[in-house]
């Protein structure tokens, strides 16, 4: 029963493992000929593209999920690039040179691509943002309550805690999903004591025992800027409503400083990241597969990607023409 509940939750995010490969929805698609920069140095697996303006300004940085390499991160990057931002596009594991398991992933390595963005010419140091979507969702919140120099971060279908990682080979292999000054950060394991019957419920039985691993908490309240949290109230692979609402809660709390918001949208899935969807799917797709009804996932996604560019508009300034 563990190595089924293990396998399930890799459909976390579209593209999770080559089983579930065919129920991902369509990566977003971007303008053809719109070329980024191979990036290799200091370890990194990245794809930058500079600002279309060739004038300085804001940069995002941009994650994928459980999917790992760099296919959807390209995608989101190359739609945050026709918006006029400098972009890197990121992979964190699963493509060579990289760890092949979701386990233990360093933050020094995020803390390489963000020394990497800032020394750029073209890219202003004070307005460098982050976004990511589920697993990378998880890893963007992690990543900008470590690393100050993020000052607007956007988490779609997000965790408000440090999961158990993944490992495709070894089901039974139980680790962090990250890492931090060569220890395994705190986390909070699935719960596998009785039978499987979804991923959701996986991931809802698990959160309902996260009291016992406080530390795995994602400390939320150091990041140094405005957050935007976008959640489907219908997401059937992983309660990111609930999760997005304890990460505000904990904000309030903490009296954070900076703007903070969660976007839930009402018969919405977990597919809501991707813009360029379907924007019609029948019901069988694998879009309703991660929750949602077809018109609650086209709604959302429209309006996710609108409040998105406004909120990095607002938070670290529009990018030059």
């Amino acid at each position: 029963m563990k190595t089924l509940a293990a396998f399930a939750a890799l459909s976390l995010l579209p593209l999770a493992a080559p089983a579930v490969a065919q129920q991902a929805p369509a990566a977003p698609q971007a303008t053809p000929g719109l070329q980024g920069v191979p990036v290799h140095d200091d370890g990194l697996v990245a794809t930058w593209y500079p600002p279309a303006s060739g004038k300085r300004g804001p940069a995002i940085l941009v994650l994928g999920g459980s999917e790992g390499g760099e296919g959807v991160s390209k995608a989101l990057g190359r739609k945050f690039a026709e918006a006029g931002y400098g972009v890197l596009a990121l992979a964190y594991f699963r493509t060579p040179g990289l760890p092949e398991q979701l386990q233990e992933i360093r933050l020094e390595y995020f803390r390489a691509a963000t020394d990497w963005l800032a020394r750029q010419p073209l890219v202003d140091a004070k307005k460098i943002g982050i976004w990511g979507a589920s697993k990378g969702g998880e890893a963007v919140l992690l990543i900008a309550s470590h690393d100050p120099r993020f000052h607007a971060v956007v988490a779609a279908v997000p965790s408000s805690v440090v999961w158990q990682g993944i490992n495709y080979t070894n089901f039974m292999d139980n680790k962090s999903s990250f890492s931090l000054d060569g220890k395994p950060m705190a986390y909070v394991p699935y719960d596998n004591s009785t039978g499987f019957k979804s991923v959701l419920d996986l991931y809802q039985r698990s959160l309902a025992k996260a009291a016992a691993y406080p530390d795995a908490v994602i400390p939320v309240e150091r990041i140094a800027g405005p957050v935007l949290l976008i959640s489907g109230a219908d997401d059937a692979m992983w309660p990111s409503g609930p999760m997005s609402k304890q990460v505000i809660e904990r904000l309030d709390a903490k009296h954070f400083r900076f703007a903070h918001r969660q976007l839930d949208y009402p018969n919405a899935g977990h597919s809501i990241a991707f813009p360029d969807a379907p924007t019609k799917p029948t019901g069988d797709t694998p879009m309703m597969q991660m929750g949602g009804t077809d018109a609650g996932n086209a709604a959302a996604r429209i309006d996710a990607w609108k409040q998105t560019l406004a909120f990095f508009a607002d938070t670290l300034g529009a990018p030059a023409k």
